[in-house]
Formats: C-alpha cells, sequence, structure tokens
C-alpha cells in the first residue's frame, strides 16, 4: 500500500470516530491539525520503518475511540510527533500557538519533557518514577495520551530491535500499565501487560492463548446455562439489564498460575459474570443488593470473597459488588454485580482519579475528589469537558530527582542542595559544602528542581550551622542537624567548663556548687551548660566572672592578658616592671601583638594594649579616636603598653591629610620632598581641587614619632600649603 493512501486511511478511521461525538466546528479544527502534521513530517518515517504521519493519526483515534477524551487531546495526538528530531521542516512554540493555542502546546511540552526523562533504573524505583511523570506533566491529559502513544508502540513492537523491546517492555510495565490502571483505564491497562507478556514470555502467552481458545464454547454453555435463573428473578423484578462473560486478561491468568502455583484448569475466576443494571442514582445501591440477593439465592455463596466497592468505593472511584458463587458443575464463579454508570467510569475511567498508598489529601487532592464526585451524582455533566478544565496538581508538594549513579530520590517541594545531601547520608549532609546540578556548580541553598541530577561536594572542614537550618525544608535534615549542633555544644560546654575550673585554680579560689550558682544567678542562666558554652565562645570574659568573688584591683598586664587569652597566645610575650607593662618592640616581629588600624601607631607614640576576643592584642595610640569607648566600656581588656628601642629600624604606616591652595607643581613638590627623604616611603596618594582649594590624603612609612614629625615639618614649607594634620586610615 502506498504512504499516502494508508495515511489517508488512517485519517478516515479516525474522522468516522469523531463524527460520532464532535460537531462541524470541533472537526474543522481536527483536520487543521492533520493537514499541519502532514505538511510537517511528510511520508517521513521512524528508525523502525513505520511512517510517523500513520503513527500519529494511530494513537489520536486511540484517544478519541478507546479512551473517549476530547479535541484538544486528539489534536494533541496528531501533533506529538512535529518536534521529532529526524525532520527536516523545524517548529517553534510561536509556529504551533500561532496555528492552535497556548494548551496545545502546553499538552506538547510536557510529552517532550517525559520523553527526555531517562528510566535506566525504573525497575527499582517504579513508583517515584510514576509519581515524577505525573509531576512534570502538569495536565492530566499528557498522561493520558502518552499511555495512548505507548499502546500504539507495543501493538507494532515487532518492528523495534531486541534491545528496544525490553526497554519498552520495562517501561510499560513499570510506568505506563500502573498508570493506567490508576486513572481507571482496566481495559487499556490489560491489553499493555498482554503485549508485555507477549513479547518477554511468547512461549507462556502463546500457552494461555491456545487454551483460552480450546474452552471457548464450554466457558460458552456454562454461562448460558449460569444466568438462565438470575435473568428470570430480574425480569421479574421489571429490571431493565444486560449479562456478559468477562474472561480474565491473559496477564492475569499467567500471574495467577505462578503466583498460586497451579494449572490453567485450576484458575477459579478465569472469568466473571458481570451484571449491569440501569438505575436512577437514588436507587443504585438498592437495586444493586437486590441483584445480589437473587444470586445468592439460587446459587452457594461464599462469604469471604465478597468485596462491597458500593458502599465505600475504591481510592480511584471505582464501584461495583463482587461476590464469588459455587455455580453449575461445582465451578466456582465471581459476579461482578453494577449500574451502568458504574460501568461506564470502570471501563474507560476519564473520571477516575488515583492515590498512593500511604498519600496524604491535600486541598488539590480535595478539589479533585469534589469535582469527580459531581460528575458520578450528575451523569449529564461532560466528563471531557471536565479533563479539559482540570490541571493535575495533586503532587505538586514533591519532586523527584536523581543521584549520580541514576538512582530516583523523592523530596518535598522547596527541598535545596543541603536537604537532597542528608537524603542520601547524613554524614554527607554534614560535610556538604555545595555541589552539581546537570553539570553546574551550585551552593547548598540551591532549590532543587524535578528531574535534576545531582552530585554532592564536601571537605572535611565543614561541620553543621545554626544559619542552616533557614533553608533546610526537609524534617530529615533538620532533625539531623540539630543532633549535631547539639552535640557541638555539648563539646563547647565541656570545654567551657575545663576553662573555668583552670581559671579558679589560677585565681587560688573554689569551684563549687555554691560558686556555680552564684555565677548562674548573676549571668541569668538557668542551665550551667548554657553558662559553659558561652564561656566557651569567649561571650563572657574570665574576669567578668572572677569580679563576682574578689573587689577590682588594678591588676599587671600580664595577669590580664593570661586571664583572657589562651596560653599559646601570651607566651612569647614580654613585659616590664613587675609585669605592668606589655613590651612593644619597634621591630613588631611579635605575632602575637597587631598595631590597630583604626589609628596606626608608629614608634614614640605613647600606647596601650587592648585585650581583643578573636585577634589577640591590639595596639592602639592614647589619642585614637576610639580610646575613650573602649576604656570606658571594657576597662579589664586595656594594659598598659610601651615601646622597647632597639638599633633596627621598621615602618611604621601613618596616614597624612593636607590642605591648601591649589598652586601650579604643589603636588611634585610633595611628592619630591617624600621620595627625596630615603627613609621615607608613599603607600598612596590622593589629591582633589575644586575652585582653588586642595584636599590630599597621602599613606607613608615612616622610622618613628620623630621622623614622622620631620616630615610633616618639611611638607609645610612647601608653597600653597596650609596645613598637613596627622589622621587615620
Amino acid at each position: 500500500m502506498e504512504i499516502q493512501e494508508q495515511i489517508y486511511n488512517s485519517y478516515e478511521i479516525l474522522k468516522e470516530t469523531c463524527k460520532i461525538s464532535w460537531n462541524d466546528a470541533e472537526l474543522d479544527r481536527i483536520e487543521k491539525a492533520f493537514l499541519f502534521s502532514q505538511k510537517v513530517i511528510g511520508e517521513s518515517k521512524f528508525n523502525t520503518g513505520e511512517v510517523i504521519l500513520n503513527h500519529s493519526l494511530e494513537v489520536a483515534t486511540i484517544i478519541a475511540e478507546e479512551i473517549g477524551l476530547g479535541p484538544d487531546s486528539i489534536i494533541a495526538g496528531l501533533l506529538h510527533n512535529i518536534m521529532y528530531a529526524g525532520l527536516e521542516k523545524k517548529v517553534t512554540q510561536a509556529d504551533i500557538e500561532k496555528e492552535f493555542d497556548k494548551p496545545i502546546f502546553s499538552i506538547l511540552n510536557g510529552m517532550a519533557k517525559i520523553n527526555a526523562l531517562g528510566t535506566d533504573t525504573v525497575d527499582l524505583h517504579s513508583e517515584n518514577y510514576r509519581k515524577l511523570l505525573l509531576a512534570m506533566a502538569g495536565d492530566v491529559r499528557v498522561i493520558i495520551i502518552k499511555i495512548a502513544d505507548r499502546l500504539q508502540v507495543l501493538r507494532n513492537l515487532e518492528m523495534y530491535d531486541a534491545e528496544s523491546q525490553q526497554r519498552m517492555i520495562s517501561e510499560t510495565a513499570h510506568l505506563y500499565a500502573p498508570l493506567a490502571h490508576r486513572l481507571g483505564l482496566y481495559t487499556i491497562n490489560s491489553e499493555l501487560l498482554d503485549l508485555c507478556l507477549k513479547f518477554q514470555k511468547k512461549e507462556a502467552y502463546n500457552y494461555v492463548v491456545n487454551r483460552l481458545k480450546e474452552t471457548e464454547t464450554e466457558r460458552a454453555n456454562f454461562v448460558a446455562e449460569f444466568v438462565k435463573p438470575i435473568e428470570k428473578k430480574l425480569q421479574k423484578k421489571g429490571f431493565t439489564f444486560s449479562m456478559k462473560a468477562r474472561t480474565k486478561s491473559i496477564s492475569s491468568i499467567h500471574n495467577k498460575m505462578n503466583k498460586k502455583n497451579v494449572s490453567f484448569d485450576e484458575v477459579m475466576d478465569l472469568f466473571a459474570i458481570r451484571i449491569i443494571l440501569e438505575s436512577n442514582p437514588e436507587d443504585e445501591k438498592s437495586d444493586c443488593w437486590t441483584a445480589y440477593s437473587f444470586v445468592t439465592e439460587e446459587y452457594q455463596t461464599n462469604p469471604n470473597r465478597l468485596r462491597d466497592w458500593i458502599t465505600i468505593p475504591k481510592s480511584n472511584g471505582y464501584e461495583s459488588l463482587h461476590t464469588t458463587v459455587l455455580g453449575p458443575q461445582g465451578k466456582w464463579v465471581e459476579i461482578q454485580i453494577r449500574t451502568k454508570r458504574m460501568d461506564e467510569i470502570a471501563e474507560k475511567g476519564l473520571a477516575a482519579h488515583w492515590k498512593y498508598k500511604g498519600g496524604k489529601a491535600n486541598s488539590g487532592y480535595d478539589s479533585w475528589l469534589a469535582n469527580i464526585r459531581n460528575i458520578l451524582e450528575h451523569p449529564e455533566l461532560n466528563v471531557v469537558d471536565f479533563i479539559d478544565q482540570f490541571s493535575m496538581d495533586i503532587y505538586s508538594d514533591e519532586i523527584f530527582v536523581f543521584t549520580p549513579k541514576g538512582d530516583l530520590k523523592k523530596l518535598r517541594q522547596g527541598a535545596t542542595m543541603l536537604d537532597f545531601a542528608y537524603e542520601i547520608h547524613s554524614g554527607l549532609g554534614d560535610t556538604c559544602v555545595g555541589g552539581k546540578v546537570n553539570g553546574k556548580k551550585v551552593t547548598l541553598k540551591y532549590i532543587l528542581k524535578n528531574g535534576d541530577h545531582i552530585s554532592i561536594d564536601t571537605s572535611n572542614n565543614q561541620k553543621p550551622k545554626l544559619d542552616w537550618l533557614d533553608f533546610l525544608v526537609t524534617t530529615k535534615a533538620k532533625s539531623r542537624v540539630k543532633v549535631s549542633l547539639n552535640e557541638d555544644r555539648k563539646t563547647q560546654a565541656s570545654q567551657g567548663r575545663e576553662i573555668l575550673v583552670r581559671k579558679f585554680k589560677n585565681w587560688k579560689m573554689e569551684l563549687n556548687d555554691d560558686s556555680i550558682r552564684k555565677m548562674l544567678k548573676h549571668f541569668d542562666f538557668k542551665l550551667a551548660v548554657d553558662f559553659y558554652y558561652d564561656l566557651a565562645m569567649r561571650k563572657i570574659d574570665p574576669l567578668d566572672v572572677k569580679a563576682i568573688f574578689v573587689e577590682k584591683e588594678e591588676e599587671s598586664a600580664k595577669v590580664v592578658v593570661e586571664d583572657l587569652l589562651p596560653i599559646h597566645e601570651t607566651k612569647d610575650l614580654t613585659f616590664e616592671g613587675g609585669d605592668d607593662f606589655l613590651v612593644i618592640d619597634n621591630n613588631i616581629k611579635n605575632l602575637n601583638y597587631k598595631l590597630a588600624q583604626c589609628c596606626n601607631p608608629v614608634f614614640g607614640d605613647r600606647i596601650f594594649g587592648f585585650v581583643t576576643i578573636k585577634e589577640g592584642v591590639k595596639i592602639h595610640r592614647k589619642k585614637c579616636p576610639n580610646a575613650p569607648q573602649m576604656i570606658e566600656r571594657f576597662p579589664y581588656r586595656v594594659i598598659k603598653s610601651k615601646w622597647r628601642d632597639t638599633t633596627s629600624k621598621s615602618s611604621f604606616l601613618t596616614t597624612l591629610y593636607v590642605s591648601g591652595i591649589d598652586e601650579t607643581g604643589i603636588v611634585s613638590e610633595i611628592s619630591h620632598i617624600i621620595a627625596k627623604d630615603l627613609g621615607t616611603q608613599m603607600r598612596s596618594i590622593n589629591i582633589e581641587s575644586d575652585k582653588g582649594k586642595l584636599e590630599g590624603r597621602l599613606q607613608v612609612l615612616v622610622y618613628n614619632l620623630d621622623h614622622l614629625e620631620f616630615l610633616i615639618q618639611k611638607m609645610k614649607k612647601v608653597k600653597g600649603v596650609i596645613s598637613v594634620t596627622r589622621g587615620e586610615i
């Protein structure tokens, strides 16, 4: 058959199906989609040799005839291959939205996302993959169209190579068939599983098929004999009804044979007899139970096999009354009793919703249930209209991401890179410093997205921090961080206790329960562990603790330093005058103290030391602008200090401010004075002139205070200079 003839034959089948349900305007839209696809795809084929457009037409026909979705879904089925990578013509989002509309593109985009999803480990994480598909699809129609697409592929699976067949079978068995079941598409679910069995275990499939053919007449005769007395009772009571035998699917029979370890002839529920009543909505339950009473009056029932899904429907909306009775020839038969409305929902399942085991209802799920309930209570409502309006939002509170090995992990919406690290292992979270998402570097705070591929970077120096709790969202991660912080707090508190014991020993004081209670009361702590922690973190000064027990006396510089600093920071310091003064060398090689940058003392300045919390001793000028505040707020941290003169010379950084009149060459003259003085080095110079006035700031290195004064005097003699003053950086 010519390709064009094949395509038009498929299109005619689709048109005839659509004419049953849709008006002329909707049929015109469907034809427009067909012509657009034909223009883009032409006679192109897949690698398998299948005509692409024919595949699209068959998918659209499944959507229209076997599932019953609306025009938008049929159009999406026709268009779902127009962006296929192998086509010469390229179609953009703008092209699709111009010719059709945004909802159509949204469906196609959802399908593209699913097609791009790798499924290498689908057999290990099938439940999470199904949720990921739902989350990525967005619109429920995307999933249904993908199921139709997969059904068409499996019906033509012989076209594919062995490797592709196995991949398709694995995806179908773990993803598409379970989704079809949960959407209520039971007939399609059964066919998908049967086709999987056909290509995976051909001999087992053929055995069941042949046995069903062999016993077909026998089953028909049995059913005819079984239903006669029940038909009479229903007709006598005035019921309108139909009865039919439903043979179990091939895959279900095969699974039961394996699971129960029985032969084909020993499968009890090889088929079920279905009684379908035409009832008014208000009479449905009572009518079903009346029919049940007729069956049990005629045949012995197995009470353990009664399943009442009318009083309490299944979570996917399925309603039916099932029982098993002992029929003619001593054979057990399953009976299914339902109304026509219930049967339509069970067969096509368009209004079925799904709920995973252990899932919790949220507002989106409640909304879904309310709409379903409304449809079930009012059969006149158009189910297709409902689906066309509904955007699948049940799982918007979950995301699914991949580990480097391809394993799928589920986390809460808004989860970060750090949440993911803790999800893998608590030790990985404790040492996490960031990582890569889809090959790009990201921070701990990166918010994960569906389908992200993630790797974690760690460092042995990293440890949990309090601010992590501000951006973590998973309970597991938060709990672990709190545990780690508590462990760290206990360790620090233990060190704080050791510090206190050592200080009390140095002060020749006794540390007992009374003294601890006194300290806790003074610093307003309820627990000693909190007091010890603050002491270890240097939030409390040991001298403040000492002041509680002894009257304040002026202490030597050495005592103050030893009280406030660890031993290793004080051992190289030099003191003089009975330890009253800290001695500062003018070669400033001692790394245990630093010259303060706020005032830049130089050798010869009157100075004092200030014991900081984290930076050891800092040396300030007594004229430092910060000196009054330090002396007033922290008098116990201030220590007497003085310079020790040596033969070696070191340079001290200082700042000079120059003001004057902007005379010609004034800047050159100032620079020349500094350059000519061999002992002076200029670090920076910044001169600004405004309306004849000059303001400048210089940073220079000098030997000592005398050297600095000499330089200032020379600069003052420059023509145009009004003042030269020493300042701070």
